[in-house]
């Protein structure tokens, strides 16, 4: 790509139906080697699968055509190559249908693809299961790097590690080979930083009050051929780059000390983080081991149909309404219409001797689900409105129940890499084959405190010293940010100096966790020290069901679980607050 000593590479999307104008404003913020765009997720693919059911010409990221009709002239005019994944489950389709923009505005870029990781047309092959919507294997970065190495202007992928957006480009323009280990990771790890837009500039940050995030900025990573970058974003932009939100990006989606990928294994604990001036975050240190043998393979499937009827009870005896109601829905509903799965809530809203109407009520929630749509339907909300004149006083609903929608399940496979055609597709048509990863391991077994297990002490400060405690929420000392895998939640929590990180590191162990969220009480949970970054980053197994598209929570994707544990109180040293 070029011998400059750094190479800007910037992010303009987080997610499918992130700020539409990032593109824009990326391009023109300031200058930039390459911008790239995450638009896929667990849920987007299962968006994207039932897109294309209706019609196979689709099965991409639509919004991002949108974005290169008014942007696409302008990257080529200031030579800013584009790498995103929006080609979702049709990166053939997507790159030729901006082919067919470019020509109609008169413009002539280089367009290569990346395919292979669909595969759906190969599930019996593979032994993967039967009823898929969508089969797509986490592809590296390598396949991204051939593409512009070949001249790309625009490089459009399908399912790719998120970071291999980020990583490609830098393989690209420094040549890393294959085994330049500690280099692919510092690029991996500048990658996750990216993935998430605004996320790294102040977005979901647990001290936003000390930022103005009203519009944050969208990230910018300077990679070093050493695979060290520096993240930053554009002069005059909203938001801020710190070490605490570059912490928080880093612990998102993740899990214990190795961040697989199929490209390198990323030592997070090795991470080295350093505010090198305002809006400057160093990222340096970062160790790579070899990669699993395996890819990872997301599956999306059909779970069947859901609804949900939501009650208000509003003023006096509410636990006496909501348990009015559950036993006369009960009666309503023979097991021969009864929905397969029913999952009530009551979320206690309502205030003491309130001034508002809403303000007295709480809402009761039933989630049912079936694989007979006509359960979850028109037989449930048949028995939910026939309670109109003869349930609870003030009986009401917020809506009345339409009809059940389809929901979705991801579950992930692993497959070897050798059986994955990963393919490059360069803008003149040629065709390169991306091999493995030439030093392949098996998966390392993650380490995780049981249940009462003793802090480990290396790399740990001594514990405070006794001293006065007072009773506060945990989230006065310490930030949280928490995400979704599946159906497994990850939480990480950090801490904002050496002495806080202490008493974290010594005080929040899963026995602790467990009893401030009273939800993960039955729930398997892996515990992970990052001394380096002061954390501590847990996995829940199970909390979020099936995955987000089953809903299977009030927060299906988990994006507040740390935002409840930091409202928790417990007795927090005095000389830390």
């Amino acid at each position: 790509m070029g011998s400059a000593a750094v190479l800007r590479v910037g992010n303009a999307s987080g997610f499918y139906g992130d700020r539409f104008s990032a593109v824009q404003e990326m391009l023109t913020g300031g200058p930039l080697d390459v911008l790239t765009g995450d638009y896929l997720a667990e849920l987007t693919m299962l968006i994207l699968a039932r897109d294309r059911i209706k019609d196979p010409a689709t099965g991409y990221a639509k919004t991002f055509l949108r974005q290169m009709e008014e942007c696409l002239g302008l990257a080529l005019e200031r030579g800013v190559r584009i790498v995103v994944n929006a080609g979702g489950l049709a990166p053939a389709r997507l790159a030729e249908a901006l082919r067919e923009l470019a020509g109609r505005q008169g413009l002539d870029p280089a367009v290569a693809h990346v395919e292979g990781d669909d595969l759906l047309p190969r599930r019996a092959e593979l032994g993967l299961p039967e009823g898929l919507l969508a089969a797509n294997a986490y592809l590296g970065a390598f396949g991204v790097a051939e593409c512009l190495k070949a001249g790309a202007d625009v490089v459009v992928t399908g399912r790719v590690t998120d970071a291999a957006l980020v990583a490609g480009p830098a393989i690209a323009h420094f040549g890393w080979a294959a085994d330049e280990l500690d280099a692919l990771a510092g690029a991996v790890v500048a990658g996750h930083v990216l993935e998430c837009g605004a996320q790294a500039t102040g977005g979901n940050y647990a001290f936003f009050r000390e930022h103005d995030v009203t519009r944050p900025g969208f990230p910018i990573a300077e990679l070093h051929a050493d695979g060290s970058s520096v993240i930053t974003k554009h002069p005059g932009t909203g938001g801020a780059v710190t070490t605490g939100t570059v912490t928080a990006q880093l612990l998102y989606e993740t899990g214990g000390a190795r961040y697989l990928g199929p490209d390198v294994t990323a030592r997070l604990d090795s991470v080295r983080l350093t505010q090198e001036g305002p809006d400057r975050v160093q990222i340096d240190g970062v160790r790579g081991e070899a990669p699993p043998s395996t890819l990872k393979v997301g599956l999306n499937s059909l779970g069947g149909y859901r609804n949900e009827v939501v009650l208000v009870l509003t003023g006096l005896d509410i636990e006496a309404k909501a348990a009015l109601v559950r036993r006369q829905l009960d009666e309503a509903l023979p097991p021969e219409v009864r929905p397969a799965g029913m999952r009530w809530t009551l979320a206690r809203t309502d205030h003491h001797d309130a001034d508002t109407e809403e303000g007295a009520s709480a809402l009761l929630r039933l989630t049912a689900r079936d694989r007979d749509p006509a359960k979850v339907g028109r037989e449930l909300g048949k028995a939910a409105v026939e309670l109109g004149l003869s349930g609870y006083p003030g009986f009401h609903l917020t809506a009345p129940p339409g009809p059940g929608s389809p929901y979705g399940v991801f579950t992930a496979a692993y497959v070897d890499a050798e059986e994955v055609e990963h393919t490059a597709v360069l803008p003149d048509g040629g065709r390169i084959a991306i091999a493995p990863a030439p030093r392949r391991v098996a998966p390392p077994v993650p380490a995780a405190d049981g249940p009462g297990a003793p802090v480990p002490a290396a790399g740990l400060p001594a514990p405070l010293p006794p001293g006065p405690a007072r009773r506060a929420p945990l989230g006065l000392v310490v930030g949280a940010r928490s995400g979704d895998k599946g159906g497994d939640a990850n939480l990480g929590v950090w801490a904002r100096d050496d002495a806080g990180w202490s008493w974290l590191a010594h005080t929040l162990g899963i026995d602790l966790l467990r009893r401030l969220l009273p939800e993960t009480a039955d729930l398997p949970i892996e515990r992970h020290l990052l001394p380096n970054l002061r954390a501590v980053n847990f996995t829940i197994t199970g909390l979020l069901g099936e995955g987000v598209a089953a809903q299977h929570r009030f927060d299906p994707q988990a994006k507040a679980l740390g935002e409840w544990l930091r409202s928790r109180h417990l007795d927090i040293p005095e000389a830390l607050l």
